[in-house]
């Protein structure tokens, strides 16, 4: 996306208790959520991230570092999402706050995933 939109300021509202927004950085799709990764939200959650996927090659970060609350249908998203982007050799990594990481790691997805602590440390791994 050379030369696409600049970084979204404002989140985009997806659900009543999702806000999902992006941009470029360092040759990166950086993917920024808050709110909550649930059944009420995976669906219009897997929509956006596939449809902004679509549209470029670039490597990948899903940023929920501001969500407070993902259940076994926001994990089944990211699994999903994680089969895709396996699928077509895409790297990406998830960055996870506290409650994100315990979720995932309780399920030990987080290798799967390609789970880190901050959005530094996931740009770093995907430029190297």
């Amino acid at each position: 996306m050379p030369g696409g939109p600049d970084p979204i300021s404002e989140l985009q509202r997806l659900t009543v208790s999702l806000r999902g927004g992006f941009e470029q950085k360092d040759q990166c799709l950086v993917l920024n959520f808050t709110g909550q990764l649930d059944a009420y939200s995976e669906k219009q959650f897997s929509k956006y991230v596939t449809g902004i996927l679509k549209a470029s090659k670039l490597p990948a970060v899903l940023d929920l570092s501001k969500i407070d609350f993902v259940d076994s249908s926001g994990l089944g998203a990211l699994v999903h999402l994680a089969k895709q982007c396996t699928d077509v050799k895409r790297a990406f990594h998830l960055v996870g706050n506290t409650r994100v990481s315990q979720t995932v790691k309780l399920v030990r997805l987080e290798d799967f995933l390609h789970l880190v602590n901050d959005l530094p440390t996931a740009l770093n791994k995907l430029a190297a």
